[in-house]
């Protein structure tokens, strides 16, 4: 049996293959202590498989404990060692202003006050050592400090490591954790390779404690050792995730593209723009030719990642985003959340603001919620009518503008990912899911002048599919600066390392290099081959409208990344397992809508308008929508004309 378990902002979720057949199941956040929460779902999927927990196989688990602690700013407390004369690089940053116009705008600040940063004696050029590092003296400094973690970044170590493995090697005598920047980055840009290490030794201890409690608690249970969603998509295990933190930090949204890709190909629909609506936040990504797009690091919270990691976009636009009058009497929602508790007003835990839950239960679309929460329409009403009030507005107009709102916030999100990357997304299909994606697809769709919706049966706990689905994954890489003269190189010694670290020597790789044209700043990602030069042009041509035959190309970074495959779930044998359905109807803003209750079975016709109530999601098919249920159990909906 295989069991996937993704915590969420309001929710965590549950899935567990056994054969062909899918069990999912959802139980409230415990935000003071995650794997609460985890074994919480876990018994309720077991028992609602019928199933014991000594039977699991493999225990997948994506989480938020990096992420939420990144974006709070808290870390354990650590000691930042960089070069004499360079320890404030991950202060000074690139000096771009966060925000054009707003003057008053600033970054995160550094985890690493500068009371806590160390300057060693060592100097390391392109060309190997120039001083060499004095290990006592930079022991005898960070020990002062009691430090419960360090960072080390040293000049052009991602080149010659020699000095930052002797500061290991001499640290790990002493009860601290240690993060080298060769280990943790590999790659050249001082300030991303600081701030990435940075970070990793300020939440490696954390997530370590986190991890260590859920092992404790899941071997109780009689359950195997987790293994934990990389930001990159693939899994690793709880010792690599402990050492190294911040490959967790899109540990979640990791989960939900992962299964909306394995969703997508099961639907035959290889390009598909997703969007993942939870009950704190949206995640976007896009789907193209069977694979999320990924990238070479982006920003999290403020702060660089220079990591391999999913191309992910996420927006504070959720079921439990709470909706709000601002200064200048205009309606607007998120990035406040109610989160799991007290959760939306319907909960009926104490919440008395409104939010986009409570909108969608006063307009009809939703009939119940899952995690065993009965809504309370009352306290719905109550929220909504106070923020009416405000705004001079009736309780169907506020509702209502909640959720226009609200959509805006997550098409433009969308088109940060399609239109402001050079994709049409008119050319590709929809993807739909989390618990709320349902009820507002539809609306997004025609906003984008998408015609076809895809949503999975298990859309409300897709991202917990995903971890089940998910291959094993080591990424490796390193700066290189070469030019034309030797595009042409080994890539044996990452790929060795890449399969080290995996644990599987016979681990497939792949080999990816990174490409320029001299004196530009960013590179493009090229498989590396025997014509890498030819595949750049091209890829630079398809990316920007133009190649350039005569400009010296520089390769600036390998990657290979080394992968087990996860275990194969047949998509038609799950689909064909739907429970079946009922049918009734009740007035919605639609006017009378059909309302059809559970799993409907594989090639049912649905014509709008009509309300799906899955398991753990709804979804809404307006009016001029109609939809066919497919062998995978995936709802495709599309346009329709009399």
């Amino acid at each position: 049996m295989l069991l996937g378990v993704d915590v969420g902002g309001t929710f965590t979720d549950a899935v567990l293959a056994v054969g062909g057949r899918l069990w999912t199941a959802k139980a409230p956040t415990t935000p003071h202590d995650q794997s609460e929460g985890v074994l919480d779902a876990v018994r309720a999927v077991l028992e609602r498989a019928g199933e014991a927990a000594a039977d699991v196989t493999t225990f997948a688990h994506g989480t938020t404990a990096a992420t939420n602690a990144l974006l709070e700013g808290e870390g354990a407390k650590t000691v930042f060692v960089a070069t004499r004369g360079f320890e404030d690089v991950v202060e000074l940053a690139r000096q771009a202003r966060a925000d054009l116009y707003r003057l008053c705008e600033a970054r995160p600040a550094p985890l690493v006050p500068p009371e806590l940063r160390v300057g060693a004696t060592e100097r390391m050029t392109p060309a190997g050592p120039e001083t060499a590092l004095d290990v006592d003296d930079a022991v005898r400094a960070i020990l002062a400090l009691e430090p419960e973690a360090v960072a080390v970044c040293f000049l052009h170590a991602y080149r010659h490591p020699q000095h930052e493995q002797q500061l290991g090697d001499a640290l790990r005598e002493h009860d601290v954790h240690v993060s080298l920047s060769h280990q943790v980055v590999g790659t050249f840009r001082e300030y991303e390779r600081a701030a990435t290490t940075e970070l990793d030794a300020a939440l490696s201890p954390l997530l370590a404690a986190y991890l260590r409690s859920l092992t404790r608690r899941a071997a109780d249970a009689g359950l195997p050792e987790p293994s934990v969603m990389q930001s990159s998509g693939g899994l690793a295990s709880v010792e690599q995730a402990a050492d190294h933190a911040v490959l967790t930090v899109l540990s979640g949204p990791a989960g939900g593209a992962a299964g909306a890709a394995w969703a997508a190909a099961a639907a035959g629909e290889p390009d598909t723009l997703c969007f993942d609506m939870g009950g704190t936040s949206c995640d976007v990504c896009v789907v193209l030719g069977g694979e999320v797009r990924e990238a070479s690091g982006r920003e999290v919270g403020g702060r660089p990642v220079a990591l391999p990691m999913l191309d992910i976009h996420t927006v504070g636009a959720g079921g439990g985003s709470i909706a709000w009058r601002d200064a200048g009497g205009a309606l607007r929602v998120g990035p406040r959340s109610a989160g799991a508790r007290p959760g939306p007003a319907a909960y009926g835990h104490g919440g008395e603001e409104p939010t986009v839950t409570d909108a969608n239960l006063l307009l009809g679309l939703l009939g119940g919620i899952a995690g065993g929460i009965e809504l309370d329409r009352a306290a719905a009403e109550r929220a909504v009518d106070a923020l009416g009030d405000t705004l001079g507005l009736g309780r169907q107009e506020t509702a209502e503008g909640i959720i226009r709102v609200a959509n805006a916030e997550m098409v433009r999100a969308l088109r940060v990912m399609t239109v402001e990357r050079g994709v049409d997304p008119r050319s590709l299909a929809l993807m739909a899911f989390g618990g709320a994606g349902g009820l507002h697809a539809a609306a997004i769709a025609e906003e984008l002048g998408i015609t076809k919706i895809l949503c999975p049966r298990a859309s409300g706990v897709l991202a917990a599919l995903g971890l089940v689905v998910s291959e094993r994954r080591r990424d490796a890489q390193r700066s290189v600066l070469l030019t034309a003269d030797a595009l042409t190189i080994e890539a044996d010694e990452l790929t060795q390392r890449a399969r080290e670290e995996l644990g599987d020597p016979d681990a497939d790789v792949r080999v990816v290099a990174e490409l320029r044209y001299r004196g530009q700043a960013f590179e493009l990602s090229v498989p590396l081959s025997d014509h890498l030069e030819e595949d750049f042009h091209a890829a630079h041509e398809d990316a920007y409208g133009y190649r350039d035959p005569q400009a010296e190309v520089e390769l600036v970074t390998l990657r290979a990344t080394a992968t087990t495959p996860g275990p194969g779930i047949d998509a038609d044998a799950v689909g064909a397992t739907a429970e079946g359905a009922s049918r009734s109807t009740r007035t919605t803003l639609y006017g009378e809508t059909e309302i059809i209750r559970g799993e409907p079975a594989p090639g049912e016709r649905i014509q709008g308008p009509a309300v799906v109530e899955l398991r753990e999601s709804t979804l809404a098919v307006p009016p001029g929508w109609a939809a066919e249920v497919l062998g995978s159990g995936t709802i495709r909906i599309e346009r329709w004309t009399r």
